[in-house]
């Protein structure tokens, strides 16, 4: 069976973020997907050495909240929509999310050119607002965690 990315299931008009955006290919085109049905989702991303920052060989904390984030609303919006009943085929767009908050610890140093991998639990969903709980890993070891509240964004 394919799997289908979340950030594949958003409607076209959301499809630019640098980030996640399928439309950007100057982004980091991370995909989200289901790692225990409803329960977790999970991304892998390998960054190139392009993104270190102030210590060698490891990322800038900017791309740890970007990923962090991309993958939060990308979690949130796969929340809701299993919630709201929305199929994971391809047949219609999931509900898009925007950042309301993102509450960071970054934990240790991560590594540059090693596949990381990013999970996301949901907290609790009341009404537009759902919260997630975030993991960024390497080589099996979590390098920062972060809490998220994503506010479903309003149908036009």
């Amino acid at each position: 069976m394919t799997r289908i990315a979340f950030q594949d299931l958003y409607a076209e008009a959301y499809t630019h973020c640098y980030g996640c955006g399928r439309n950007n290919p100057h982004g980091y085109q991370l995909k989200s997907y289901w790692d225990i049905p409803s329960v977790q989702t999970i991304a892998h991303i390998r960054p190139e050495f392009h993104y270190t920052g102030g210590v060698p060989d490891h990322l800038y904390g900017g791309l740890i909240a970007s990923l962090l984030d991309c993958h939060g609303t990308a979690s949130a919006a796969a929340f809701k929509s299993h919630v709201l009943g929305i199929v994971f085929d391809g047949s219609e767009n999931l509900v898009r999310c925007v950042t309301g908050s993102l509450n960071i610890q970054f934990i240790r140093p991560v590594p540059v050119n090693t596949e990381l991998v990013l999970t996301g639990r949901l907290l609790k969903i009341e009404d537009r607002k759902i919260q997630v709980t975030l993991s960024l890993s390497a080589n099996n070891i979590e390098c920062a965690k972060a809490e998220m509240l994503a506010i479903q964004i309003k149908s036009p």
